[in-house]
């Protein structure tokens, strides 16, 4: 009975993750996933080197200063036009900027009215005025400049109805209406282009917009059309028409056969020896070469400097676009977001270019669904007869095939093969088959409260039972925290009360204590009379182990402001602690002798931690932190207290003082601060009288500050008697 139970629930599995690929059932987590591994795959395998076959003309932020804020008068373009061709012979010029306005210099129209009306008779004016109206007309200036030239304007397709008074371009491709209508081409309703004066001069025009229909869920670009269709006739994109304009102009050719329903299905786009391949839509896989920047960036004014380098211009792919803040056209793409939308124009032609387009076929559906019923038969029949350690191992195995499939796939025959649901389905079926046959994780939640329920805080316990890889008693070293505390004054404290008040006052400061210890993560190594000694990282990772550390000791000196006051109401006395705090590798494991164990951390850096907690009173303060807590905590603000050798080590440690958070320190505190920065760089540089000025002024403002008398103190001694003459600036501590 329990078996056929186990079966047919292992099949309603297989069942559930079979309607996914034939669009029967779909999960938008799952699209999420899948999104997820294909970006995954793509940084993982770009290239991330700079292609210059495709150049960025940049409108940067020294062309702006130079030349003026945008738009720039036509003449200027004209002349970077000429430029660009005459002067660097590049290949072909694209703008990803769409001219849809036009440029009517001010004074064009008053010569204009002048010439038409009171000065109409009069010869010189007239003979002047047709001179000049050449260089006034800045559309026209504009227009000569591409004419004849392998430029291509931009244009945008818009969701609206609103008829435009601009000129799009001639189609890129004529189809009879019979067969053009059994295309899935995006088909698009109005569109905003360029003035006719200027697209009807050009080489050619493409789209620069991305329609929504185009975009994943998530907003990314993953993908872009190459074709869209408005009013019954074809249009190409803006990096489409460069490619081909650069290669020669060859016609485009649809590769594609009829469905059942005489559908056309495109598989690719021809033209001359490429073959790009494309979805039912003509979206091509976006073949993202690396983050941004991937392409020579030159600036718009060096061009019209003729200051550019010519060998990075010659003969190459340019696109007019901007990197300028305030103009930046930027995308989400699977790389990083805030990618500017010309260098997506200039990845798809360097893609074509190379031949590195990623094909995601229709049929590659129907091979997902027999991958995923073999997969589902195999693992449902094998996982009931292995053990737990054989049923993790093969599932393991079947994963990094898997994925090492698709991987060779990707990069070796440019085929995008679906792997989420795949993984997910092994994942499924082995979290079920574990589940159902030994109940493991009740099982190991039992065998890690047993084992390490003595050591731990009762709050990890839990998140231990989900990572038992993580668990064990042998010694090994890790990179963790310690933490030290010790109560000041605490045999004073503990001959004025009677044993059974001294219980209460030690239960009531250390339950507090260990609370905040627990609270943020540590584990009570063990407390040694009024003293604790806590660590972070065992046996549970913790990469923010330093800072959880810092984070509690803080806040124990901030609960025994709490606590004096309490502790004043029963007639307690007030008590302070001392706080010191070490980072760096320790031995942690479980150690002592036969008789008995405990888990515990050894090593330097403990010993260390132990010494800093020691030196609080010496230098009037709460809490020391070493150089390499203070490393691995940069969000808070510390005070230089000193560089010292604490007994039993040669080599000189760097202390601090932490405040707190940086966005949380007072500008009072940072002017000082920076005072004491400057009175420290003084005293290591020996400059004994300039020092002493400054600790003294410090020692003013802030009497109750320890500090800065101790280094007034060792002034006093070091102009008396200088130290040696490879003085490091460390003071040697000869007490614990």
């Amino acid at each position: 009975m329990q078996k056929n139970i186990r079966s047919l629930l292992s099949a309603s599995i297989i069942l559930l993750f079979l309607a996914q690929p034939i669009g029967e059932f779909n999960l938008p987590l799952f699209d999420r996933i899948e999104n997820f591994t294909y970006d995954a795959r793509l940084k993982y395998t770009a290239p991330y080197t700079v292609d210059s076959n495709v150049v960025i003309l940049d409108i940067d932020e020294k062309s702006l200063a130079q030349l003026g804020q945008w738009p720039w008068d036509r003449n200027i373009l004209a002349n970077i036009v000429d430029t660009l061709f005459e002067h660097y012979k590049i290949n072909t010029l694209g703008f990803d900027i769409i001219f849809a306005e036009a440029d009517v210099d001010s004074s064009l129209k008053v010569f204009s009215q002048l010439a038409s009306g009171p000065l109409k008779q009069n010869k010189q004016f007239l003979q002047q005025y047709n001179k000049i109206l050449p260089t006034l007309d800045h559309d026209k200036a504009f227009s000569n400049s591409l004419k004849d030239r392998k430029t291509i304007l931009g244009f945008a397709f818009i969701d609206e109805n609103n008829p435009s008074t601009t000129s799009l371009p001639q189609p890129a491709l004529h189809l009879p209406p019979q067969r053009q209508n059994k295309l899935r081409l995006i088909e698009q309703k109005a569109y905003v282009a360029n003035l006719p004066v200027l697209q009807n001069q050009a080489f050619s025009g493409g789209f620069i917009d991305n329609p929504s229909i185009a975009y994943d869920n998530d907003g990314v670009f993953r993908r872009v059309p190459l074709l869209q269709q408005h009013q019954g006739k074809i249009y190409e994109s803006l990096a489409f028409g460069l490619f081909r304009a650069a290669i020669g102009s060859p016609a485009i050719q649809i590769q594609a056969e009829a469905s059942d329903d005489e559908e056309v299905l495109i598989d690719a786009i021809k033209v001359g020896d490429y073959v790009i391949p494309v979805d039912q839509e003509t979206n091509i896989l976006v073949p993202y070469r690396g983050y941004w920047k991937s392409f020579p960036y030159i600036s718009a004014f060096d061009v019209l400097q003729k200051t550019a380098p010519i060998e990075t211009l010659k003969d190459a792919i340019v696109i007019f676009g901007t990197s300028a803040a305030g103009l930046k056209d930027l995308r989400t793409t699977p790389l990083e977001t805030g990618y500017p939308g010309v260098e997506v124009h200039a990845n798809i032609i360097s893609g074509m270019i190379e031949n590195r387009i990623k094909q995601q076929a229709s049929y590659t559906f129907a091979l997902e669904f027999l991958l995923l019923l073999a997969l589902g038969i195999f693992l449902s029949l094998i996982f009931p007869r292995l053990s737990p350690f054989y049923t993790s191992l093969t599932a393991l195995i079947i994963i990094a095939l898997l994925i090492a499939g698709n991987l060779y796939a990707w990069q070796s025959l440019n085929l995008v093969l679906p792997l989420t649901n795949s993984l997910l389905l092994v994942i499924a079926l082995f979290g079920f088959h574990m589940s159902y046959g030994f109940f493991a994780e009740s099982h190991n939640k039992r065998q890690i409260t047993r084992l390490f329920g003595q050591y731990v805080p009762p709050e990890l316990v839990d998140e231990l039972s989900h990572y038992p890889e993580e668990l064990s008693l042998d010694g090994e070293t890790r990179e963790m925290s310690v933490l030290f505390s010790d109560v000041r004054s605490f045999t004073t404290i503990s001959e004025n009360l009677n044993p059974k008040e001294l219980t209460r006052f030690i239960n009531g400061f250390l339950t507090p204590m260990t609370r905040i210890i627990h609270q943020n993560r540590g584990t009570i190594d063990k407390y040694m009379g009024d003293a604790i000694m806590a660590f972070w990282g065992a046996p549970l990772t913790d990469e923010e182990h330093a800072r959880h550390t810092l984070i509690a000791g803080m806040e124990m000196i901030e609960e025994m402001k709490t606590l004096s006051a309490s502790f004043r109401e029963k007639n307690w006395p007030e008590i302070k602690i001392g706080v010191g705090i070490n980072s760096g590798p320790m031995n942690v494991g479980n150690m002592g002798s036969e008789f008995r164990m405990a888990y515990t951390v050894l090593g330097d850096t403990v010993n260390l931690g132990s010494r800093l907690e020691g030196l609080t009173k010496n230098y009037g303060v709460d809490i020391i932190v070493s150089e390499y807590t203070k490393d691995l905590v940069p969000e808070f603000e510390y005070r230089f207290l000193d560089k010292v050798r604490v007994k039993g080590k040669d080599q000189p440690v760097t202390i601090y003082e932490p405040l707190g958070l940086n966005t949380e320190i007072s500008a009072e505190t940072f002017s000082e601060l920076k005072q004491h920065r400057q009175a420290i760089d003084s005293f290591l540089s020996q400059q004994w009288t300039l020092a002493d000025q400054l600790f003294t002024a410090l020692t003013q403002q802030h009497p109750e500050r320890a500090i800065y008398q101790i280094y007034l103190d060792r002034i006093q001694v070091y102009t008396d008697n200088p130290p040696k003459q490879n003085w490091d600036g460390a003071f040697t501590h000869t007490s614990k």
